[in-house]
């Protein structure tokens, strides 16, 4: 079900090969997925023909990343980096799309980390940033235990203005602005509630919610309420750019 939200609202769009609205993706590509995370992101990419550069601080996500890439046949290649983006392991100007999810809100220096973003891309690339939206953060403010909010995880709460002027000041132009997923702001209150164990977030609390939003999402004006939602309480907000 979580997958099938996300597709709603856009993501990983195999029609029109868009990761999300207005970011295409295909196989004159070079990405770079900064923050890879487990690779879903830079998945869908691969599986558009685009070459893809992985970087991660984490060793077990960067394998399962590169995993999960060097899977699709589209792929004309692939490499990995292990590091903490000060600096990026990436020459310059060397990429063609650059994606940056659930990053900047966990580096001692957001301008440093978008300086290096930028200085990766080629003129007229595109840049997908994303961190957490400001309203879902003061939840977990007043639900998460206090080490939500210290290293290495979350070390600030980012509004929509400061997240465009780290891209503005680091010389990218903001070309739009997107948000997605009200279904996960409301998932994490409710597993602080549930009180299980990341590595195992199973309880009838939780999957009651994904039955309760599948039900919605089969209404005829399901979709409505979903993307009313997803605009007003989401879980990420996005930044899309280009460098000039």
């Amino acid at each position: 079900m979580p997958l099938r939200d996300t597709v709603m609202r856009g993501w990983f769009n195999s029609a029109t090969g868009e990761l999300v609205p207005n970011f295409p993706v295909g196989p004159d590509d070079v990405v770079a997925d900064i923050g890879c995370g487990d690779g879903g992101h830079a998945r869908f990419c691969a599986s558009r023909g685009a070459r893809v550069i992985l970087a991660d601080i984490d060793p077990a996500a960067l394998a399962e990343a590169t995993k999960r890439v060097a899977a699709e046949p589209a792929c004309p290649g692939h490499e990995s980096h292990l590091t903490d983006c000060a600096p990026l392991p990436v020459a310059s100007e060397s990429v063609t799309r650059v994606i940056c999810t659930e990053v900047i809100e966990h580096v001692e220096d957001p301008a440093q980390l978008m300086a290096e973003l930028a200085r990766i891309g080629r003129p007229g690339a595109l840049y997908l940033i994303a961190c957490p939206a400001p309203g879902s953060e003061e939840i977990q403010k007043r639900l998460a235990p206090a080490s939500y909010f210290q290293k290495p995880n979350h070390l600030r709460i980012i509004q929509p203005d400061e997240l465009d002027g780290y891209a503005v000041a680091a010389g990218l132009r903001v070309e739009g602005r997107f948000s997605s997923g009200f279904y996960w702001s409301i998932w994490w209150a409710l597993f602080w509630a549930a009180g299980v164990p990341f590595e195992r977030p199973t309880h009838p609390l939780l999957e009651s919610w994904a039955r309760t939003w599948q039900i919605l999402l089969d209404q005829p004006g399901g979709p409505a309420v979903k993307h009313a939602l997803d605009d007003l309480q989401p879980k990420t907000q996005m930044v899309l750019a280009r460098k000039p």
